[in-house]
């Protein structure tokens, strides 16, 4: 019989723990550097109620083994745990890379995953970029399976699911097992018990809720489970991709494309289409925000607007414009990161980092009348190009009609960060620093991305925020 998705998956990973492309590698850093950057950015928000402090609070409060460190300092908890609170982080601030065209982040969950593992088996620095490489790999094409051409767009966005806790959920497993070290029959094991366990709604994108950032968490601990009672002898159904009660048909129904999980596999390496965000906010909001900028740039001021009218393709359209008295007025600074009209006056009045930054998208930043007042002039409309691109790419047209009568407008046909537009590797280690020099002093902070960068040549991988394997004893 010809081996199931599960064993191919499983097979593919044993077969790459220690051996993959050397730009699949270096792209491997490259994530590293998104997720522990962004992770303890997150570590600034205060309040008692912000997600990731209340997850790392009753982490601590639960104890267990000290396997692994986590992202908030000098604290180590069980694997799962520390990839629970370190998953939380990396996706609290929606700055985690993104995949096209399934629109999912795999890294959030993949990288907290495998670190706790690699911290906790002593696993080398090859092993441990390996297994994210191939963590996100496996991700990523889970959510391919979820792309229906003729809905431009991923079914389990259709559905209201969130494919990248769910997909993620997965990833993060097959990257535990090969970090543990299971052979091809226990990996395809874990994928099975993974797959019972990745869940996610994504109603909070659309009307607020903080539960979403716990996703990738969840994500995370879960794989790490999932590897960890495979190796201890739970077995999966070796159909459970693909059979009549599995993954695909469970959460996809009949908009599923089983063949793009395994087509090519290894010969074409979809972690390589992973964009980053240069932006703290909802991906879809990126581009325009890049129209806003580039307006902006031309000289055209806020307080001269009229009206605007932000296009975008239908389905990002439901995200970042609907409902609309939750868009023009969001109830967090959090939800205006899934605000197309917020994002537009921020971008126009706002500014930092990369162009926009994580100061505009506060609680405080929502009690600027300024950008109220602004967000509610903009209209967003479904625009039939950006219908055409998406979601091989983002993209919008904005419209900006001034106090003169005149209408000023800007295209973007791939967001900033995009296929078309990709950060460099300078703008990833700036953005790296940004983040991290936000909770950690500048030497800290170039410390840890210098042994991040050096992953590829450790022989043992240690917390990030812990001293260089090479001074332990």
């Amino acid at each position: 019989m010809s081996p199931t998705i599960a064993q191919t998956l499983a097979e593919f990973a044993a077969s790459h723990r220690d051996d993959v492309p050397e730009a699949v590698r270096t792209d491997a850093v490259g994530r590293l550097l998104d997720v522990v950057g962004n992770a303890l950015a997150a570590r600034e928000a205060d309040g008692a109620t912000e997600p990731a402090q209340v997850i790392h609070e009753v982490a601590s409060r639960r104890g267990g083994l000290a396997e692994a460190g986590t992202l908030f300092g000098a604290d180590r908890l069980p694997a799962s745990a520390a990839a629970l609170v370190n998953g939380t982080l990396a996706h609290a601030l929606d700055f985690d890379d993104t995949h096209l065209p399934s629109v999912l982040h795999p890294s959030a969950a993949v990288v907290p995953a495998a670190l706790a593992v690699a911290e906790a088996a002593k696993s080398s620095g090859p092993s441990l970029l390996a297994a994210v490489a191939v963590g996100d790999e496996v991700c990523n094409r889970l959510g391919l399976a979820s792309y229906v051409p003729r809905l431009r767009n991923s079914s389990f966005f259709e559905r209201g699911l969130h494919a990248t806790s769910i997909c993620g959920t997965v990833g993060a497993a097959v990257a535990s097992a090969m970090l543990l070290g299971l052979s091809d029959k226990q990996i395809s094991d874990a994928i099975g018990i993974a797959a019972s366990m990745g869940a996610g709604l994504i109603e909070a994108n659309r009307t607020g809720g903080t539960v979403k950032r716990i996703h990738c968490g969840w994500a995370a601990h879960a794989g790490v489970e999932a590897a960890t009672y495979a190796a201890a002898g739970i077995t999966g159904p070796p159909t459970v991709i693909e059979g009549r009660f599995g993954f695909l048909r469970a959460f996809l129904g009949d908009d599923q494309f089983p063949e793009e999980i395994t087509k090519e596999l290894g010969e074409r390496w979809e972690v390589l289409r992973t964009v980053y965000k240069p932006y703290p906010s909802n991906h879809f909001t990126h581009p325009g925000i890049d129209c806003a900028l580039a307006l902006r740039a031309r000289g055209i001021s806020a307080a001269d607007v009229v009206s605007a009218e932000l296009g975008v393709a239908a389905a990002p359209l439901r995200t970042i414009g609907e409902p609309r008295p939750d868009k023009i007025r969001p109830r967090s600074g959090y939800h205006a990161k899934f605000s197309g009209p917020f994002a537009i006056a921020t971008a126009m009045l706002g500014g930092g980092g990369l162009g926009v930054y994580l100061d505009d998208f506060t609680d405080a930043a929502l009690t600027d009348p300024a950008r109220l007042a602004l967000a509610a002039k903009v209209t967003v409309v479904a625009d039939p190009i950006c219908d055409d691109e998406f979601p091989r790419a983002f993209s919008a047209v904005l419209r900006l009609t001034t106090d003169d009568g005149r209408t000023h407008e800007h295209r973007v046909h791939s967001s900033r960060g995009g296929p078309d537009h990709p950060l460099s590797a300078e703008d990833i280690e700036t953005k790296f620093m940004l983040n991290a020099t936000r909770v950690l002093p500048s030497p800290e902070a170039a410390d840890v991305a210098r042994r991040i960068r050096d992953l590829p040549a450790a022989p043992r991988v240690t917390s990030m925020l812990g001293q260089p394997a090479a001074s332990r004893t």
